[in-house]
């Protein structure tokens, strides 16, 4: 056995265990609500951001005396657009698990370090047998798609409280509004307070509101800009 092969044993060895380590507490893996609600927060604020700085003018109503001009920036279309198309959730399949972190952190976009030593020792030659097909190795980890059926959730639940902020309340910043005062109002907060790999999140106060034009309890509708 040569010495390269033998390294990655023993590395292989090692991962495995942490592996089975990290399965036999899965339950204590699982997303929390504050983690759920934070990383929900997080992607929409983020695709705001991408749409929040176009000039663009959206002509709305038929004929010349109900036409009126609204900036994308405030529109209705652009909140559709920000939690429908794709959905908002269909983002947080983007995460994986990185064992490497702990609380919020571990939640993480791209391969974590355990799956990269592992597919570095493939394609070194060495056998890995996880006990699934290489092919479903890069699939989203349970902890993942479990935090995607809870941010549906969310979304449903609270959608008045995204268009009431939308519309009325952009002064205050998402995630205060949204996760410290509403959803997480009686439940564990501690999972905000934590900067996610060193990156600063997007704040939106001020990101161009619509003010007194839709009441907060209109429920989100499909809408094309011809219907606008």
């Amino acid at each position: 056995m040569n010495l390269q092969c033998y390294i990655g044993i023993v590395i292989l060895i090692a991962l495995i265990s942490v592996i089975a380590e990290e399965d036999d507490d899965l339950a204590t893996r699982e997303p929390s609500l504050c983690e759920v609600c934070k990383f929900l927060v997080t992607e929409l604020k983020d695709r705001l951001f991408e749409t929040g700085k176009s000039r663009e003018i959206l002509r709305t109503g038929q004929g010349l005396e109900n036409k009126k001009e609204v900036k994308y920036s405030s529109s209705e279309l652009r909140l559709i657009e920000a939690l429908q198309e794709p959905h908002i959730c269909e983002r947080i399949l983007d995460y994986n698990v990185h064992a490497e972190f702990k609380g919020a952190q571990r939640f993480k976009k791209g391969m974590s370090e355990t799956m990269q030593t592992l597919h570095g020792l493939v394609d070194k030659g060495v056998q890995v047998v996880l006990g699934i097909p290489y092919e479903m190795w890069d699939q989203p980890p349970a902890e993942v798609t479990l935090m995607q059926r809870k941010c549906f959730t969310l979304v449903e639940e609270y959608e008045d409280d995204i268009e009431e902020w939308y519309y009325h309340r952009q002064n205050e910043d998402l995630m205060d509004y949204f996760c410290r005062e509403r959803v997480l109002k009686r439940s564990d907060q501690a999972c905000l307070d934590e900067n996610l790999h060193g990156k600063e999140s997007k704040n939106l106060k001020g990101d161009a509101g619509s003010k007194g034009k839709k009441s907060g309890k209109d429920k989100i509708r499909k809408t094309s800009k011809e219907e606008l």
